[in-house]
């Protein structure tokens, strides 16, 4: 039998920064993925991102849900080394610092914006150079945006005309205002997780990765975790872990295994004839996710992406340019600019986030819109609504049931029509005009009622479920503030299902920022 100092159940962004880091140490580590390596063109260019399949991506649906009037959202997950962050839109964000110091006030110590910023800094290479926020050296390659559509300039200088502030920096010492964001790129190329931590090691005996593996469970014997049995096909293997396990399968997938492996809510794991480990309530539970609605806009301008002749001849080319030099529109992240602004009177920072595509998007990209045009996101930030993740059956091949419960608090609906109607006033100033913008979901903005109904029949998430291992100092929290499982020893969870609550962002760079944290975590308990 196998054994490691270390096995790392999840090659995401918090999964790799955890096995690289240990492994850069000196510590055997075994990282364990379901998916393969995303070592694939497709991946590495950035504009190819509209084109993942089941092979990148879980494609995982939810529930029926009653404040989207009964519809089943979306949820994709990166499946494959890297994780979301090889799929994802590539943009850096790291919350506003009012997150993590709230983190700190709810009993998360060590957690606050001061604690969690040289983590950052440590992860970061921005092509900027280093300074006060920013880190020079790291892993993460972060870089300006190497081609911008018009549209986002537009977009941009549409927010200065109503007195919205440009930010150069949202990740500086202010989030608020307007502008184009920063990316995780590299020479026009995608710079995942796994480009960033795990494939500088491909040749060092202390990392040694398993790729199209299912994780069964943990294995636990006297409270302590020592190891995790997993499948390739029908045959099952164990991997023994002399110092312990790190669970890093993101927000659906951890708390799937560790209802799998006997630590969750005892009446749930008997339902499917599981025995208990450990009792613990809150796993599946605090599921919290960004709420957000797409308003978009049909143009006869070229200067946006579409599917007609000339956008794939367009296409065509530019994919011939990227793959030689590097450059043009296939290094779109296709959210190339967006904002933070604060629309409630009491929100103690920004309560909206807004995301400029210069496409026509509907139902996630999936359905094709003919023609050209944009497409502004907004979505809350801090939501109210809390959701779970239960087993739908004992075969860890089976998809867990995701509930994120979405707008079933009034609050959010709230921040969601302000937000919604910010977005059309943007729209509506001369810089965007210019484009003579068709509204493709035409409703009266000062009518709630059939506002209201409007974004039920097309808000959905913008892909960042967190909270279902939450992080505290209670009891009943999931893991302790240095990420250690409670109740089960030598077992920590880092990635984003450990936040209490939701950051006011995207969580690529948190996720990654945890997986640095719990790297040091580890190492201290091994030494």
């Amino acid at each position: 039998m196998d054994e490691f100092d270390v096995v790392v159940i999840g090659g995401g962004s918090a999964g790799c920064a955890v096995a690289g880091r240990l492994a850069e140490r000196g510590r055997s580590v075994c990282l364990l993925e379901a998916g393969g390596r995303n070592d694939t063109f497709k991946v590495k260019t950035p504009g190819m991102l509209a084109f993942v399949n089941e092979k990148t991506n879980y494609r995982y649906e939810t529930v029926p849900q009653k404040g989207l009037n009964g519809r089943t959202g979306y949820q994709p997950r990166g499946r494959g080394l890297g994780g979301s962050s090889a799929i994802n839109a590539m943009i850096y964000i790291r919350g506003n610092s009012w997150d993590y110091d709230n983190w700190a006030k709810l009993g998360c110590t060590g957690w606050s914006y001061e604690d969690v910023l040289p983590y950052f800094k440590r992860a970061e290479s921005n092509e900027r150079g280093a300074d006060e926020y920013h880190g020079g050296d790291g892993p993460l390659a972060v870089s300006d945006q190497r081609y911008l559509n018009p549209g986002s300039l537009a977009f941009v200088e549409a927010a200065a005309q109503l007195q919205l502030p440009r930010n150069r920096d949202f990740n500086g010492p202010q989030q608020a205002g307007f502008g184009i964001f920063q990316v995780t790129q590299k020479h026009g190329l995608r710079w995942s997780a796994s480009r960033a931590y795990v494939e500088p090691l491909r040749r060092s005996r202390n990392l040694d990765t398993r790729i199209g593996v299912t994780v069964q469970r943990i294995e636990i014997e006297d409270g302590r975790a020592t190891g995790v049995t997993y499948s390739v096909g029908e045959r099952e293997r164990t991997v023994r872990a002399r110092g312990g396990v790190v669970l890093s399968a993101g927000a659906f997938n951890s708390p799937q295994i560790l209802m799998l492996s006997g630590i969750g809510p005892g009446d749930h794991l008997a339902e499917h004839g599981i025995a208990v480990k450990a009792d613990r309530a809150a796993v599946g539970s605090d599921l919290q996710d960004h709420i957000d609605y797409v308003s978009s806009w049909e143009s006869s301008s070229r200067d946006f992406f579409g599917d007609s002749l000339a956008g794939t001849v367009r296409v065509a080319r530019a994919i011939l340019e990227h793959r030689r030099r590097g450059t043009g529109i296939m290094t779109t992240p296709y959210a190339e600019a967006g904002g933070f602004w604060t629309v409630m009177d009491d929100a103690p920072a920004p309560d909206v986030q807004w995301h400029f595509v210069p496409a026509m998007l509907e139902d996630h990209g999936r359905t094709k819109v003919k023609g050209h045009g944009f497409s502004l996101h907004a979505c809350v930030l801090r939501p109210e609504s809390r959701g779970t993740v239960r087993l739908a059956d004992r075969d860890a091949a089976i998809a867990p049931i995701i509930d994120p419960n979405f707008l079933s608090e009034d609050r959010d609906m709230e921040v969601l029509r302000r937000g919604v109607r910010l977005s059309h006033r943007i729209v509506d100033t001369p810089p965007m005009q210019v484009y003579e913008p068709r509204d493709r979901h035409p409703v009266d903005l000062h009518d709630n009622a059939a506002l209201d109904t409007l974004i039920r029949e097309r808000a959905d998430t913008v892909y960042h479920p967190v909270g279902t291992c939450r992080m505290g100092d209670d009891t009943d929290s999931v893991v302790d503030p240095r990420l250690n499982a409670r109740g089960v020893e030598g077992l920590w969870v880092a990635d984003a299902s450990v936040m209490p609550r939701l950051v006011s962002g995207n969580t690529n760079a948190p996720s990654i920022m945890i997986g640095e944290r719990c790297a040091d975590f580890v190492g201290e308990a091994l030494n």
